[in-house]
């Protein structure tokens, strides 16, 4: 809806200005820079369950270290996002992304060069951190700085490129396995050795590519400013933003219309809902998405591929199955766009929530129907389709605008930041844990398990519930 702010009314504030006009162009280009490195994040944390069956023939590894590099990103990016949000919210939104540029790039690059598990590990870690700074830095920057009628649908947006990234770490996965069957037709030694090398390679490229973008427009969010009473830099960043003379002042935006807030306001009486809500739901989604996400290629070459002969064909096939299931990730997150507004963030969450659960369900029993080959993979691809499906158009897209949402400028990044982190240990456990399930208790029981995750994530969404009124936020403790 319109904004019905008149931006013509005697001192109209910063937000009224931004709620009252069109998307500009540095607008979108600030949206579009976001969006790049969430490509990067969704490329990195996902390109590594392609590599991981090179990597386990090329280092010879065992269950545990298989896991410690599955997980080595996931634990970088709990540390970036509890570390680096709230010191984002301290020295702002532009240093902190120079800073997360040059992370990225170097420990990228290490990951490529890694000469042996424990080189690997710290790199990789070491991108992760970067990738957890993202997400605070992001869903602030998006949130702070369109129109509010656009905001849902622009962080969901901008988010939708995770899914951009995973699909293009699958096709990625494809284009480098097909092209050492080619070339080395008969000995696997060269693919093992250098596929996953080329793989990781890949990412570096594409992060040079967003780093010199990054670089090319920098720009302080306004509402950073206005929220240390910088009014003279608020002015000239509002103007740039908008595309017109704008000037600020205590009379416009009064200074401490939020109170002075800081990082353990977020469990105060006053937000504590709040940061649950952004917290728990998150964390238990991030239990099921990362723990599918990082092996959907080794659960579908177990589950759909196990009659390939060769360790080249398995994972040709399991690539190509890969790609093919992201595409539904990408199409949850349209169906976000259009639907958030529609549905609301809490509704939507909880929809998403529970077809999550059916497919994980039809995963689960796939294979105790004895299905002949060809009806026991359809029915593993339609389980996946509804997985992603559902699980992108629910609660991968609400839990990171949510967190983006209900918490004032003053705290947002640390607010984002914290709800990220908690997610992330989520990502962990999942990550970490699932090899050790599906060895022990195999592929059925671990798809049970997630399954009843997601059940308790639609509850908790549902108990934790608050009101979010026009992407604005703060608290609001009417249930909704």
């Amino acid at each position: 809806m319109v904004s019905t702010l008149d931006p013509l009314a005697p001192n109209p504030s910063f937000e009224q200005q931004l709620d009252a006009s069109d998307l500009t162009r540095p607008m979108k280009w600030l949206w579009a820079l976001s969006a790049g490195l969430i490509l990067l994040d969704g490329f990195d944390f996902f390109i590594i369950g392609v590599a991981l069956p090179f990597l386990q023939q090329d280092f010879g590894l065992g269950t545990a270290e298989i896991g410690a590099i599955a997980v080595a990103a996931l634990a970088g990016s709990l540390v970036g996002a509890l570390i680096l949000g709230p010191i984002t919210d301290r020295v702002g939104r532009q240093r902190m992304l120079i800073v997360d540029v040059i992370l990225f790039l170097v420990a990228t690059l290490g990951t490529v060069i890694a000469w042996n598990v424990a080189a690997l590990v710290i790199f990789r870690f070491l991108v992760g951190v970067a990738i957890g700074a993202d997400y605070p830095i992001s869903v602030a920057y998006i949130t702070e700085n369109v129109p509010t009628r656009w905001r849902g649908r622009m962080v969901i947006g901008a988010f939708t490129f995770q899914a951009m990234g995973a699909l293009l770490g699958a096709l990625t996965g494809l284009v480098v396995i097909y092209g050492f069957q080619v070339v080395y037709p008969d000995p696997v030694q060269p693919a093992i050795h250098y596929a996953w090398r080329w793989m990781l390679g890949v990412g570096l490229v594409l992060a040079i590519a967003v780093g010199i973008l990054r670089f090319s427009f920098l720009l302080e969010s306004p509402s950073y400013h206005l929220a240390r009473g910088e009014y003279d830099a608020a002015s000239k960043a509002a103007s740039i933003l908008l595309e017109e003379a704008i000037a600020l002042t205590p009379d416009t935006d009064p200074p401490n219309q939020t109170p002075n807030l800081n990082l353990g306001d977020l469990f105060s009486p006053a937000y504590r809902r709040n940061t649950l809500l952004a917290s728990i739901p998150w964390f238990l989604q991030d239990i099921a998405t990362y723990g599918i996400g990082i092996f959907t290629p080794v659960i579908l070459a177990t589950l759909a591929y196990s009659t390939e002969d060769t360790l080249l064909a398995k994972e040709f096939a399991a690539a190509q199955g890969s790609a093919i299931v992201d595409l539904f990730l990408v199409a949850g997150f349209l169906l976000a766009v259009l639907l958030i507004d529609r549905l609301g963030r809490i509704q939507l969450q909880i929809i998403g929530f529970l077809g999550m659960a059916i497919g994980l369900t039809i995963l689960a029993i796939a294979p105790l129907l004895h299905l002949p080959p060809e009806w026991n993979v359809a029915m593993i691809f339609l389980g996946f389709f509804i997985y992603n499906l559902m699980m992108n158009m629910g609660p991968n897209s609400t839990t990171f605008l949510l967190s983006g949402e209900v918490f004032p400028p003053s705290i947002r990044a640390s607010g984002a930041g914290i709800a990220g982190a908690i997610a992330k240990s989520g990502a962990i456990l999942g990550t970490f844990t699932l090899p050790f399930i599906r060895d022990t208790e195999g592929e059925t029981t671990l798809l049970f398990i997630l399954m009843l995750v997601c059940l308790l994530a639609a509850g908790m969404t549902y108990l934790l519930r608050i009101k979010v009124l026009s992407g604005v936020g703060f608290p609001q403790t009417d249930q909704n």
